[in-house]
């Protein structure tokens, strides 16, 4: 399987209003690096998983529309805990949407809160 992996990064607002996330319960600020990984069995005809320029420009323009944005107050996250696995999920859906990040099998999605905590998802496309 090959892989490309592009990077960015986002700063939000949300809360997570359940106690099982103690004091993130309440409305808090969080900085994300987010890296995109894209696979595929089989190079295409250009010998790449798929134009980096295309990855990093699709993931910039997904990422822009919550970036210094409350979550909370966004209706595609009514009703939804945005726990950095869920947006992990949101952004992965968003990009495999996208027909020029087409022919690959499978985008992985990580979002890393700090140097020792990150989370993953993982779809096929």
């Amino acid at each position: 399987m090959f892989t490309l992996t592009v990077r960015d990064h986002m700063m939000v607002a949300h809360s997570l209003p359940d106690p099982f996330f103690g004091p993130a319960a309440q409305l808090h600020g969080a900085t994300f690096v987010v890296e995109a990984t894209f696979e595929r069995a089989e190079l295409d005809e250009h010998g790449v998983v798929l134009d980096i320029g295309a990855a990093t420009t699709r993931l910039a323009e997904i990422l822009g529309r919550i970036a210094y944005q409350n979550l909370d107050d966004l209706p595609e996250f009514t009703g939804v805990l945005t726990t950095t696995e869920r947006l992990a999920q949101w952004v992965a859906d968003r990009l495999a949407e996208d027909p020029a990040l087409g022919g690959v099998d499978t985008i992985l999605v990580t979002l890393r809160e700090n140097p020792d905590a990150w989370a993953s998802y993982r779809r096929t496309v």
